[in-house]
This record gives structure tokens, C-alpha cells and sequence, in this order.
């Protein structure tokens, strides 16, 4: 059930502009509006789920077309060879941002270990 105050419920709706570059049934794909890499997108799911710890067991084969859409934009945009992050944020404490699945990718520059 969308979410009257969500960010990403809003762009779905398109309420909200952004830099698409992918839309499905089930996904959309846009550019971050605050990139921390010279590439980085994230894949949203249309359906508002706030956490990836709130997705349940029939949301397995949108949670793989996420993935698999993620990977073939990384291709598409040519940080695969070199290689990218991807990342999903999970709660507050983790840096999540808007309560709405979304996976990160990011690519175009080295990445720091993480720690």
C-alpha cells in the first residue's frame, strides 16, 4: 500500500520528477539526486515495502528482478567490467533514508573497504 508521505511512493506516482532509467510493473530506476560515485543509481520496488526486513516470502521473486535489473543497468551504464557496489540499507541505524526498498549501486571510482 503506498505510503501519502513516502519519497519513493511519490515518484513512483510520479508526483515527484526524477532521472529515470529503467520502469516495469513491479520496478523503476533512477539516478541519485545526491550521487556518491560517478555512477550511482538505485532500484526502487513500486510496491511500497518500508525495509528489507518487512519483505515477506511472496516478495523472493521481486527481490531477485531487483537484483538482476540492477546488474544489467551496472552493464548498461559500464561500471560492470571494473566493478560497483550494490547496496540495501536497512533501517535508520543502517543509513536508511527513506523507509522504502531500494538497492544502491555505485561504480566509476574505487571503493573503501568498508569497516
Amino acid at each position: 500500500m503506498p505510503s501519502s508521505d513516502c519519497v519513493f511512493c511519490k515518484i513512483v506516482a510520479g508526483e515527484i520528477p526524477c532521472r529515470k532509467i529503467f520502469e516495469n510493473e513491479s520496478l523503476i530506476a533512477f539516478d541519485d539526486i545526491t550521487p556518491m560515485a560517478p555512477v550511482h543509481f538505485l532500484v526502487v520496488s513500486k510496491e511500497h515495502i518500508a525495509t528489507l526486513d518487512d519483505a515477506e516470502p511472496r516478495h523472493t521473486e521481486l527481490l531477485g528482478r531487483m537484483l538482476a535489473t540492477l546488474a544489467r543497468l551496472a552493464r548498461e551504464k559500464g561500471v560492470a567490467t571494473e566493478g560497483y557496489r550494490q547496496v540495501i540499507n536497512c533501517g535508520k541505524a543502517a543509513g536508511q533514508v527513506v523507509p522504502h526498498l531500494h538497492m544502491h549501486a555505485l561504480g566509476g571510482r574505487p571503493m573503501r573497504l568498508m569497516g
